[in-house]
């Protein structure tokens, strides 16, 4: 098992990494509390993301996990893994473990067992809790409560709770190697307004066509101004003073600020809780793809905050004291 006295560094992995949403979170709690931690390892498929995980981080992810024997793989503290939600997803086609996806979640088990870290933090989809009337998460928690001798919680997280002005549901699942006291971290009161979040300088290409914006105004009367339209799949618009969830791979006008607009990458980027220091290397079709994709920083930053006081109280005394 992987133990870790006050003097050594906290390593963690960082599986299925993406363009870095738990890794962003995890650097800035251990900052917060005064933590030295190194990330030991890191793996991502899309060459993509991988450029822009390069370009923040400095390190290339290693490929295709599948490949990867586990014992390569590093001693490391706590695994981190935001792994493909597309088998459990709404929009996905819902096939869970008989999707070659959804299989992966069987990567993250060996890694486990090889391994034996003290603690891991997952992330997928909140449909993920339903699927196939519940037997698809009771295998998971079968795998890591029996099989491999976890203490696990899991939840339904919003972002929207913890900050972000993004409504976007995750469910979380937190485990312990030795039993282990843990609750989720409580909502916040407030997230932050879109006017922060907003650029108020955009280029003209990002407008939506006279068409569609005519269209949005002719059927929806916002409440509330700065907002993002949203239209669903009946073709129902909605505004809020926050966003629906970003997609993968959703229309361009899927999202309208204002009714008018799309979101720019940047904008996209801090919906998901990433600062403005990230760098964007990629087109803004993979920006959009990727952002998507990614962990919300501010909710996976809230669990870890719950997470490091209940796995290492020692950390939060000695930053009391």
């Amino acid at each position: 098992m992987a133990t870790n006295s006050n003097d050594k560094p906290i390593r963690f992995i960082d599986l299925f990494c993406g363009i870095g949403g738990f890794r962003f979170a995890a650097d800035q709690v251990f900052s917060q509390y005064g933590v030295t931690a190194e990330c030991v390892f890191s793996s991502e498929i899309d060459p993509y993301a991988r450029a822009s995980y390069r370009a923040n981080f400095g390190v290339e992810p290693a490929g295709d996990i599948t490949q990867i024997d586990a014992a390569t793989i590093p001693d490391h503290d706590i695994l981190f893994a935001g792994f493909p939600c597309q088998p459990f997803s709404i929009i996905g086609n819902g096939k869970g473990f008989d999707d070659a996806r959804g299989t992966l979640f069987f990567d993250i088990a060996r890694i486990l067992a090889a391994k034996r870290p003290d603690g891991f933090i997952l992330e997928n989809v909140k449909q993920l809790i339903g699927h196939a009337q519940g037997k698809t998460l009771a295998q998971i928690l079968y795998i890591l409560r029996q099989e491999l001798g976890y203490t696990v919680y899991y939840k339904s997280l919003n972002a929207l709770d913890y900050g972000l002005p993004q409504k976007r549901e995750r469910v979380i699942l937190v485990g312990f190697a030795q039993p282990t006291a843990f609750q989720f971290p409580p909502k916040q009161k407030t997230y932050a307004a879109l006017s922060e979040i907003l650029e108020t300088d955009v280029d003209r290409k990002y407008l939506a066509s006279t068409r569609i914006r005519q269209k949005r105004w002719a059927q929806h009367t916002p409440t509330t101004h700065p907002s993002i339209w949203h239209e669903n799949k009946a073709g129902h618009i909605s505004s809020y003073p926050f966003s629906c969830a970003l997609r993968a791979g959703a229309s361009y006008n899927y999202l309208l600020v204002n009714g008018e607009r799309r979101l720019t990458p940047r904008e996209l980027l801090r919906l998901q809780g990433f600062p403005d220091t990230f760098k964007i290397v990629v087109s803004e079709t993979q920006i959009r793809k990727q952002t998507g994709n990614a962990a919300p920083v501010h909710l996976i930053k809230a669990v870890l905050e719950s997470f490091l006081p209940a796995w290492r109280p020692e950390i939060v005394h000695r930053q009391d004291g």
